[in-house]
């Protein structure tokens, strides 16, 4: 077995199935953490020397559950998600007693592992196990704040790159992106829900305390900031999703527009060399010598083509910006902080007088608005 067994006093035992046995016998309390678990070792060790459900049982061997809490006649078990610095998600179940606590997961934790340490080098004495467990959810749980900060600054560079050029790189990345935080969203919303009736007392752990009551509800108050920032990311990928296909449709409208522009200004071109090119008498026996080579073959068109481009340009159809110019924010007239609050709510430019105040009365407050 790999993972770590360390008792109350902070002291490290092997790990070996003798000695899970010897501490359960002499009464001990301790904590087992056990990376990876086959059908006979967790049916050896989680059946036969602690004597677990078999349902319980069941469900450490074949992972893939969702946060619950079951409550058995003889222990408890917590099943919680973490995330690892990579941003992969850890199951890991707790089967939990006041006298031991077992922790079970298939991948690598090292969170769990840093715990462990600090655990080992605690002075004494001990808190109860209840807050053992405690520290092991709190570990898992502060796990997803790099992981969520990660993707915040992710979503920040992504989106300058797709307003400086759009790529399907980019698209590929956000797509990735929105996949884990739905990943995230499926274990983070059904553990807070399981916190939320951890706190409100509908089920209880053993050796639960008013104190350490205080402790798991400021859990769920880290789960319910963690599910807000995972909606709201969600929120930010969806808009830089439209903000990468609105800017590829815009850059598509400025080169169709351009391409327009071209033939448009070919076209009186081409009428003119059609008309001239035709093979008349009186205009081949008249229309002869370069001056009327230079005017009517040569300057005609370039007049047209300089017309056009005039008019273009008036309307503001030759920019890269659209039809018409942006203004940039230095252009913009300020804002004084005096009028700031009619921009928000727009009127007749004044604002409504206060209503004078009762005889006798005293000075205005600290708190009252100002005028």
């Amino acid at each position: 077995m790999n993972g770590h067994l360390i008792t109350v006093d902070g002291t490290k035992r092997e790990m070996s199935v003798d000695t899970v046995r010897h501490l359960l016998e002499s009464g001990d309390r301790f904590w087992l953490d056990v990376d990876g678990l086959d059908e006979e070792s967790s049916q050896q060790l989680l059946r036969d020397v602690f004597g677990f459900h078999p349902l319980a049982v069941e469900d450490a061997e074949h992972f893939g559950q969702r946060p619950k809490l079951d409550i058995y006649d003889d222990f408890a078990l917590l099943v919680v998600f973490g995330a690892t610095a990579g941003g992969q998600l850890v199951e890991v179940h707790c089967f939990y007693t006041e006298r031991y606590l077992v922790t079970v997961h298939h991948d690598p934790c090292p969170h769990l592992s840093e715990l462990a340490e600090r655990w080992a080098r605690r002075p004494m004495p001990h808190p109860d196990h209840v807050m053992l467990l405690y520290r092991v959810v709190d570990t898992l749980v502060d796990g997803y704040f790099p992981v969520l900060s990660r993707i915040d600054d992710d979503i920040d560079e992504l989106e300058d790159e797709i307003l400086r050029r759009p790529t399907d790189e980019q698209l590929g990345r956000l797509f990735d992106m929105k996949r884990s935080l739905i990943a995230l969203r499926k274990v983070v919303t059904p553990q807070r829900d399981l916190f939320a009736t951890l706190v409100s007392g509908s089920d209880a752990l053993p050796g639960m305390t008013p104190d350490a009551e205080r402790y798991f509800r400021d859990l769920y108050d880290h789960l319910i900031r963690i599910s807000d920032l995972v909606d709201s990311y969600r929120d930010l990928m969806s808009g830089a999703l439209d903000t990468h296909l609105s800017t590829v449709s815009n850059r598509l409208n400025v080169v169709m527009k351009q391409l327009a522009i071209i033939a448009t200004v070919f076209l009186p071109m081409s009428f003119l060399t059609g008309f001239f090119g035709q093979n008349f008498g009186w205009m081949v026996n008249r229309l002869v010598g370069l001056p009327v080579f230079a005017a009517a073959g040569i300057g005609l068109q370039l007049v047209v083509a300089g017309l056009l481009l005039g008019l273009f340009r008036r309307r503001g159809w030759l920019g890269s910006t659209g039809t018409v110019p942006a203004v940039l924010p230095s252009d913009r007239p300020p804002v004084p902080a005096s009028r700031r609050w009619h921009v928000v709510h727009p009127g007749d430019g004044r604002r409504p007088s206060p209503a004078p105040a009762p005889s006798g009365a005293g000075a205005p407050r600290d708190d009252a608005p100002a005028a």
